[in-house]
């Protein structure tokens, strides 16, 4: 069997494929590959771009491992199994009348890799879904089962929040949550010097802010995301002919039609990035939080994002838009955008300082590489942390320099894997043998 991941960018031929049912399956697959000084693997739904859980010998498959299976009203916490899929998380939360705090902008990935590998939304008090962690299961690589909380195991818990699958197979993951929310979203086109003026601004009084910048123009689109202190049941949707349209239509198939065939005539993109920057109109709508927060994404990209430290963050996207002007490379997709607050997460790439993501996608067609090596020293030089789970160079030396507790987490490492038992090609480069 081989495994992909969703960009294509990624494949492996594991020789071993298992779907483990529960904790005592994994343990037992750990200790047969601990037998055989041989590695396992968890894998997801293969949206990380990078092959930080590409399998070299046994793929566990968590298809048996999903669901919700507790909930604590009191507490405000709800379990879910690690193979669950934050869209499933999320609509079976809205069934409770409960909700994360906050999210990314796409929910195909399994909550055990989003967790893993830092997946962020924008703005709110915790930024991360690793900082909405309460508690969590694993698998060590010596075959223990687990537990880690506030008051039992917490070093693990502190730093297994992103854990890069390096200390062990997630089992369950227990999320803080609140009541279900609404959100009210307005976007907006706005032209470059408007948007990046009162940017912070904009970040001051809104929760959550998402601007894109559209390559060789001037144009951005803008959104705000604003709690709403009505019930949900006085959401305003789009009108579903209009979500289809724009969303469906418009956002997915006629963007991956006109990027897919500018990828044979890149002279074109330019006046293309204009046109379709010129055609965005403003809207606004609300519904149940997770609606809002995430988005269909049927267009196969490759995406590569730092968060930069949020001061120097608007100067950092200004020196990357000097750069690409500055080359003949030409970009069909819109840089993302967002910010977060700080988080307490030793391998949160806002950990300890508030941040500034800058995202960089191609079509899956494009040679991504010209465009990621022109704008990565500026973002390495600014200090930047590359998220786990997207295209980057970084190695073990270099992640060192900008992540403090680099070693607590090696440490860590060495006592729940002592045999590297979850190690990859990946893992070794960034985090060392």
């Amino acid at each position: 069997m081989e495994w992909s991941n969703w960009s294509g960018l990624e494949q492996a031929r594991p020789s071993r494929v298992v779907r483990p049912a529960d904790a005592a399956a994994i343990a037992a697959e750990v200790e047969r590959a601990r037998q055989r000084r041989s590695t396992v693997k968890m894998v997801g739904t293969g949206h990380s771009f990078t092959a930080i859980a590409a399998p070299e010998e046994t793929m566990l498959v968590p298809s048996a491992m999903a669901g919700i299976v507790a909930v604590d009203r009191a507490a405000l916490t709800v379990t879910a199994l690690a193979g669950t899929r934050l869209q499933d998380l999320n609509e079976g939360l809205e069934r409770l009348g409960l909700s994360l705090h906050n999210m990314g902008d796409i929910a195909e990935q399994t909550i055990a890799g989003a967790v893993s590998t830092g997946t962020h939304g924008t703005g709110g008090l915790a930024g991360g879904l690793a900082a909405q962690l309460a508690g969590l299961e694993l698998v060590t690589g010596t075959g223990e089962v687990l537990r880690a909380t506030a008051e039992e195991n917490p070093e693990v818990l502190e730093l297994a929040r992103v854990g890069l699958g390096a200390l062990g197979v997630l089992t369950t993951l227990t999320f803080r949550v609140e009541p279900l929310f609404l959100l009210e979203a307005r976007e907006e086109p706005m032209a470059w010097d408007a948007a990046l003026a009162t940017y912070d601004e904009m970040t001051a009084s809104s929760h959550h802010v998402d601007l894109y910048w559209f390559p060789h123009t001037d144009r951005t689109l803008v959104k705000r995301n604003d709690r709403l202190a009505a019930d949900v049941s006085e959401a305003e949707p789009l009108p579903r002919w209009r979500s289809w349209l724009d969303d469906d239509f418009l956002s997915n198939s006629v963007f991956g039609v006109l990027s897919a065939a500018a990828n044979r005539a890149p002279g074109v993109i330019p006046r293309m990035n204009q046109v379709s920057a010129r055609a965005l109109g403003a809207r606004t709508y609300s519904d149940v939080a997770h609606r809002v927060f995430t988005s269909p994404r049927h267009v196969v990209f490759r995406e590569m994002e730092y968060a930069v430290p949020r001061e120097v963050g608007l100067e950092v996207l200004r020196e990357c838009r000097r750069v690409i002007d500055a080359s003949d490379v030409t970009v069909s997709f819109p840089v993302e955008v967002r910010s977060t607050p700080a988080d307490d997460v030793p391998l949160s790439t806002a950990s300890g300082r508030d941040s500034c993501y800058l995202a960089f996608h191609t079509h899956r067609d494009a040679d991504h590489r010209r465009y990621f090596a022109l704008v990565e020293p500026v973002l390495r030089a600014a200090g930047g942390r590359p998220h786990w789970g997207k295209v980057h160079t970084m190695a073990a030396a270099d992640l060192a320099a900008v992540y403090p507790r680099f070693g607590d987490f090696l440490a860590l490492r060495e006592r729940l894997d002592p045999d590297r038992v979850f190690a990859n090609t990946y893992l070794r480069r960034v985090l060392g043998d």
